[in-house]
């Protein structure tokens, strides 16, 4: 056998040691797991963000950020949240466990893959370094209309690293969703055929093809933007024969799946995590199967919804209404079949599942305000009104984050071979559930009462709702930093965690839970045989 795990060895033949280790490693564990912590750092920064936009809005008459500052923040905020914290954390939940869900020894492109990484890192740099530059960091919003994004209106470079940066991060995620692709297509171990894959590798699987289609067009938009910046042509710039809906167009067309992309990794994650704490079968596995491939094609058929008073034709608004409702449906199947899968099991309420039971509460909230934004009148009436605010924070804080806690806290055993502390992890869900709830309910209010977004200050009658809002903060601020801690703590014990430590042999259980705590580099000493 000590000859056999020397040769498996040969997958990562650099053997280093210390900070060279990781800075060269190709082992997609720990590609996985400096996802993750780069991820957690930029989440402490994006949410400062958020803290410094909920200090200003606490008085409308306080202006602690200028407004140029505020929509700096405003969007700076926004893109590091989505690129680099929920997008950059389903990654290296990604990396880490497809290739152990699938008896495989590494992804297909093990250098690839490290360079998918490592060029987040110039992106990250251009966003934050944009702050320090003349003029200041973007200001457009994430998405960066023009002609809010012209050399007129934005006439600094911010624009331009933000551009870049956003460029950077799509040929990363791109080359990411070639390898994933690849690895699951190819490198399943012998006998696990395509109904006997894990939900989790699913909807990745799912995930891949939608970045493999969508962030290509996101790419094109920005070259375009940033050749009408520099190169005086006229794509969006009417004067010169452009349009500037077609940037809107090409944007949503990312933008809209982009919301998916942010979210079915999430959903393949609660079909292990629900049915693992309920002693239970996921039920449904082809109908869960069906409904992600469902939400990938139906996701790219919906994106102008966001765009009902952009001025687009009858027949279009009434396309787009129906499709944004159709997306229901299958997002409906995967809330029956996570809740059946509990129903008369023998429930441990662990950390892990209070996060995703909390999940399918707000991620309903979600999913209904957002079919309230599918009916045309009543998304003109809140166009840009806090009620989007609440609603899209709903799908991707109530839903997106809360899943990825649910994972951390479920798969943080096998991953460091160390428990994190349920004691501790039971105020980490209170106070974030009640603290996200706190914050972003009574945003539905303030949008159907008039108060628009995006603007550093407000009329009088809204500070006391403000006021309020801007106290539930409090709340997700220290879960956040109890989390972190739990996670420093437990990093410091002694690696405690059993192979299997949720017992999940009672259920038809991934091969993950089949090596060690950590894994070992090699994953498997023998590929795996499914029967």
């Amino acid at each position: 056998m000590s000859t056999q795990v020397a040769t498996l060895g040969e997958a990562h033949p650099r053997q280093y040691h210390g900070l060279l280790d990781w800075l060269t490693t190709t082992d997609h564990k720990k590609i996985g797991i400096m996802y993750l912590v780069f991820a957690l750092i930029n989440g402490w920064f994006g949410g400062s963000l958020a803290g410094l936009i909920r200090l200003n809005l606490y008085n409308p008459d306080w202006h602690i950020i200028s407004p140029a500052l505020y929509n700096q923040l405003m969007t700076m905020h926004a893109t590091i949240m989505i690129f680099l914290v929920l997008m950059t954390s389903f990654a290296g939940l990604g990396n880490y466990l497809v290739p152990l869900m699938i008896g495989a020894r590494d992804m297909a492109f093990p250098k690839l893959n490290a360079f998918s990484f490592w060029i987040m890192i110039p992106a990250a740099l251009m966003l934050y370094g944009s702050f320090f530059i003349a003029g200041g960091a973007a200001q457009g919003g994430w998405w960066s209309y023009p002609p809010l994004s012209s050399l007129q209106y934005a006439p600094g470079h911010g624009e331009d690293l933000w551009i870049l940066a956003v460029i950077l991060l799509g040929i990363g995620s791109i080359m990411g969703a070639i390898n994933f692709l690849v690895t699951i297509i190819d490198m399943r171990a012998p006998g696990m055929s395509w109904t006997k894959l894990p939900l989790f590798v699913w909807s990745w699987l799912v995930t891949a093809w939608m970045l493999l289609l969508a962030l290509p067009v996101l790419s094109g938009a920005m070259i375009m933007l940033l050749s009408d910046r520099w190169l005086s042509t006229g794509f969006y710039r009417p004067a010169l024969g452009g349009d500037p809906l077609l940037y809107q167009h090409l944007f949503w067309f990312f933008g809209h799946p982009e919301v998916y992309i942010m979210i079915l990794p999430g959903f393949g994650m609660l079909s292990h995590i629900i049915p693992a704490m309920s002693r239970k079968k996921v039920f449904g596995y082809k109908g869960m199967m069906v409904a992600l491939w469902a939400i990938g094609v139906i996701g790219f058929m919906v994106w102008a919804h966001h765009m009902f008073t952009a001025g687009i034709s009858g027949a279009a608004r009434m396309w787009f209404s129906m499709a944004s409702m159709a997306i229901s449906v299958p997002t409906g199947v995967k809330i029956y079949s996570w809740l059946a899968s509990a129903w008369g099991g023998v429930i441990r309420f662990t950390t892990a599942m209070k996060f995703a039971l909390g999940f399918i509460f707000t991620f309903v909230i979600g999913g209904l305000s957002g079919l309230m934004l599918a009916v045309v009148p009543f998304d003109i009436q809140v166009h840009n009104t806090y009620f989007v605010v609440a609603h899209f924070h709903y799908v991707l804080v109530g839903g997106s984050v809360m899943t990825l806690f649910a994972g951390i806290y479920f798969w943080f055993p096998k991953i460091t071979g160390r428990m994190l502390s349920e004691k501790m992890g039971s105020w980490v869900f209170w106070l974030f559930f009640i603290g996200m709830n706190w914050v972003f309910m009574p945003m539905h209010l303030l949008g159907i009462d008039g108060m628009s977004r995006r603007v550093a200050t407000y009329r009088p009658e809204f500070k006391p709702m403000n006021q309020f809002i801007s106290e539930g903060f409090i709340f997700m601020l220290i879960a956040g930093l109890l989390f972190t801690y739990s996670i420093l703590k437990a990093l410091t014990q002694p690696k405690d965690a059993p192979d299997d430590p949720w017992d999940t042999q009672a259920i038809e259980r991934s091969l993950e839970w089949e090596t060690a705590s950590p894994p070992p580099a090699y994953n498997f000493a023998e590929i795996p045989q499914i029967r």
